[in-house]
């Protein structure tokens, strides 16, 4: 299966469409009339698509189990033709567009199943996608190609060279996947003047984001967020809820980080964990949706 452990959870919806055809008119009142011999076709089809959908990760291999928390079924019907409109809906990390065509692919085979004894030519037809939202796709930020960021690594240890810095290196590819260009990349140890320095000095300049990355935890060397905190104009909390609910979902001890998120005038300010892990999963967890900030900070342009 394809890894999903850092896909946003938000709201699923797709909308798929199987037609059925008879070969007769006589087909289509009976079914109207609800003469069919196996019984009422629309009501027993529709049911037999719910329980399908449900089934779709036990069919398909690469499909991943989900809640299914809402399913719909259509019918319209045109002339000789029968359409099968299938709605699925979930808040996950994944669509539901397999799901939806999946169902919508019972409901026609089981209506073939019943009309069959009354008509022999029944054909499926055009099983297909209709629609789809929530995903990626619908929250990237469409407007701002222009965005610029510093990353700051606070370590005592990487600063003296005895330790080698991934975790910032981490950020650099995050925020390099998301269209942002690294104006500077520097080492600082944990000195609560030069952290504060260096988020003045950027916002001085002109970049749009500052990202350090360590100084947030419980140690007595670990002074980021009382360097930031006094400075910035204001708080995010939503920000860093994000990130530690994101950890916290992933290791036990992602409750102890004290990552920060705010602003100095139109300049965003984070401070992050300095662990590989902890940085990673923290930029997974607010990019690419953060850049949304950018609109009302500095106003939206079109490339």
């Amino acid at each position: 299966m394809v890894d999903i452990t850092n896909k946003y959870t938000t709201l699923r919806i797709a909308t798929a469409q199987a037609v059925v055809k008879v070969s007769k008119q006589e087909t289509i009142e009976a079914i109207k009339n609800d003469t069919v011999p196996k019984g009422n076709v629309f009501a027993m089809s529709k049911a037999a698509g719910l329980l399908g959908v449900k089934r779709t990760p036990d069919i398909l291999p690469d499909c991943h189990p989900l809640p299914i928390e809402f399913t719909g079924v259509e019918y319209k019907i045109n002339d000789l033709e029968i359409s099968v409109i299938f709605t699925v809906k979930t808040i996950y990390k994944t669509g539901v567009e397999v799901e939806a065509m999946h169902g919508a692919s019972v409901v026609a085979l089981n209506m073939y199943d019943m009309l069959k004894p009354i008509d022999k030519g029944i054909e499926i037809h055009a099983i297909k996608l209709l629609n789809k939202k929530g995903g990626k796709s619908d929250f990237n930020d469409k407007f701002r190609k222009d965005l610029t960021a510093a990353v700051v690594v606070c370590s005592d240890t990487i600063s003296a060279g005895h330790k080698e810095d991934k975790a910032g290196k981490a950020i650099i590819a995050k925020l390099e996947s998301c269209g942002v260009k690294i104006s500077e990349y520097v080492i600082i140890p944990d000195e609560k003047e030069v952290i504060q320095q260096k988020a003045q000095s950027y916002q001085e300049q002109g970049i749009d984001m500052v990202i350090y990355t360590g100084g947030t935890g419980l140690s007595a060397r670990d002074v980021t967020p009382e360097a930031l905190i006094p400075i910035l104009d204001r708080r995010i909390p939503g920000i860093e809820e994000a990130i530690r609910s994101h950890g916290q979902e992933r290791t036990p001890f992602s409750m102890l980080s004290r990552s920060v998120a705010g602003t100095i005038e139109d300049v965003l300010i984070l401070a992050l964990p300095g662990s590989t892990n902890g940085a990673k999963e923290s930029m997974d967890a607010i990019f690419p949706g953060v850049l949304h900030s950018f609109r009302i900070l500095k106003g939206a342009r079109h490339d």
